[in-house]
């Protein structure tokens, strides 16, 4: 994927050629960059299994595999000029659709499996224990969410779906694709679109061990972050709120709204988001003090029972 990243963007900076209003290099440049770090952080958690290391190894060559597929699949209609996604403007076009929603299924399989092992693997820190366990299993919804892209839209359901369009499918909600597009990203500026929930829970598989990384960074100049307990807390109170905004983000995509255009549903949802997860981060930097050590003096519970 890193091979891939260099090559596709010579393509963006050489080839001027546009799909649906943007440069037609660029989605393979950003899904390259997406798998190399999924593939990255998958082969560092890969190596805390402790268990079952064997059925780990397998889980990651399926979804390397799957990966592979899957931009052979997308940089070989970048070439030919075609949309990679949802397009059945001719046979082969649908074929290469219907291969890549094969392997999106493979390659969340793999994931799946990969998380199982992770819950079960018996890591010393309970504060990164549950930062890649939970990393790992928002980033499968993320994935799932993914799905949600394939549905047919209004438009196309009128054509009569697959058989009556040569598109089905969209990454907008509530505008056609292709429209104005918000910088670098090419998220809709002007609906809703799918592709912000999909891209921020898959990467909550980077950002929650982020946040134990800065955490443990942090801990020798903060007294308080010494303490196990709290990292173990902030970590949780870190997922619990990640997942409230991935829901917030889909719920605000799937009503055909643009990211940065919040109505004012979205914004009081942001605001109580917000508060309950700034309580969460103030609750468990609480410290509980430790009990204290028995006194030589004090009885034992063998005298006490006597």
């Amino acid at each position: 994927m890193a091979a891939v990243t260099v090559l596709t963007a010579i393509g963006l900076a050489v080839d001027d050629r546009t799909l649906t209003g943007a440069p037609i290099w660029a989605k393979p440049l950003k899904f390259s960059l997406s798998f190399a770090a999924y593939g990255l952080s998958l082969s560092w958690m890969l190596s805390l299994l402790t268990r079952a290391r064997r059925a780990g190894w397998w889980a990651g060559t399926v979804v390397a595999a799957a990966g592979a597929v899957e931009m052979i699949a997308i940089v070989g209609q970048a070439i030919r000029g075609k949309r990679s996604h949802f397009n059945h403007e001719t046979p082969f076009d649908s074929a290469v659709f219907d291969l890549m929603a094969v392997t999106v299924v493979v390659l969340w399989s793999g994931a799946l499996v990969i998380a199982i092992l992770l819950f079960r693997a018996r890591i010393a820190d309970r504060a990164s224990a549950w930062a890649i366990r939970l990393g790992a299993l928002i980033a499968l919804v993320g994935a799932a969410l993914g799905f949600l892209m394939t549905r047919p839209t209004a438009e196309q359901q009128a054509a009569g779906g697959r058989g009556g369009s040569p598109t089905v499918g969209a990454h907008s909600v509530g505008v056609p694709d292709g429209g104005p597009q918000m910088p670098f990203t090419g998220w809709s500026a002007t609906g809703g679109d799918l592709r912000i929930p999909h891209f921020f829970g898959m990467h909550a598989l980077q950002l929650l061990p982020f946040l134990l990384l800065a955490l443990t960074l942090l801990a020798p100049r903060i007294a308080r972050l010494r303490d196990e307990r709290v990292r173990l807390r902030l970590v949780l109170a870190g997922a619990a709120a990640y997942a409230a905004v991935l829901a917030l983000v889909t719920w605000q995509a799937l009503r055909g709204q643009p990211l940065l255009n919040p109505d004012g549903a979205t914004l009081i949802a942001a605001a109580v988001t917000l508060t309950v997860c700034a309580i969460g981060v103030i609750a468990a930097l609480r410290t509980c003090p430790a009990p204290p050590a028995p006194s030589p003096k004090d009885p034992t519970a063998k005298e006490l029972a006597a």
